[in-house]
């Protein structure tokens, strides 16, 4: 796997750059040409808090993981078996029918650790759609007291999905 590894009011040494590459490279196995892949990680400082961020795009399907520490190497180490562990716990989801093309890149020959699969579908909910503006879903996302609001936008005429950051601020998915 290739690093793209770059710090944001913090100096990437050789030292945590190697620790990076050990780390998060002992995900190579589950990917069948890890040559060809990429993991973008990105290293900031918040308060006494070190974050990292990595993100790893695979043809259809993007591998992400933010952990924050206040030691840098243990943030590393965390988010790297949270990856590994997004992996492991999906594979019977990525090896179903109609995934196969979504997972193209993906070695799932590794032997499967059985984990709590207890992610079912509890609740279904229908909802009415009317068009809003952005300020307006922030609102309606306020009232209902949840951590996202899916809306039609008014400016597009596009289903957008408004959502709460761990920053307190607000995030926008635009679909086309």
């Amino acid at each position: 796997m290739k690093f793209n590894i770059h710090g944001k009011k913090v100096e990437v040494t050789d030292a945590i750059r190697n620790y990076i590459e050990e780390k998060i490279g002992r995900l190579d196995k589950y990917f069948e040409n890890p040559d060809e892949i990429t993991a973008k990680v990105l290293i900031r400082i918040v308060g006494i808090e070190q974050i990292v961020e990595v993100t790893i795009p695979i043809q259809k399907v993007v591998l992400r993981g933010e952990e924050r520490h206040e030691d840098l190497y243990a943030a590393i180490d965390v988010v790297s078996d949270k990856l590994e562990r997004q992996i492991r716990k999906n594979k019977t989801r990525m090896q179903k029918r109609v995934n196969k093309e979504a997972i193209a890149g993906f070695n799932l020959d590794f032997d499967d650790v059985k984990e709590d699969d207890d992610e079912v579908i509890v609740k279904r909910k229908e909802i009415e759609m009317k068009p809003m503006s952005e300020e307006e879903a922030i609102l309606q996302m306020n009232l209902v007291g949840h951590e996202f609001f899916v809306f039609t936008n008014v400016d597009t005429g596009n289903v957008d999905v408004l959502y709460r950051r761990k920053d307190g601020n607000y995030g926008i998915i635009e679909t086309k």
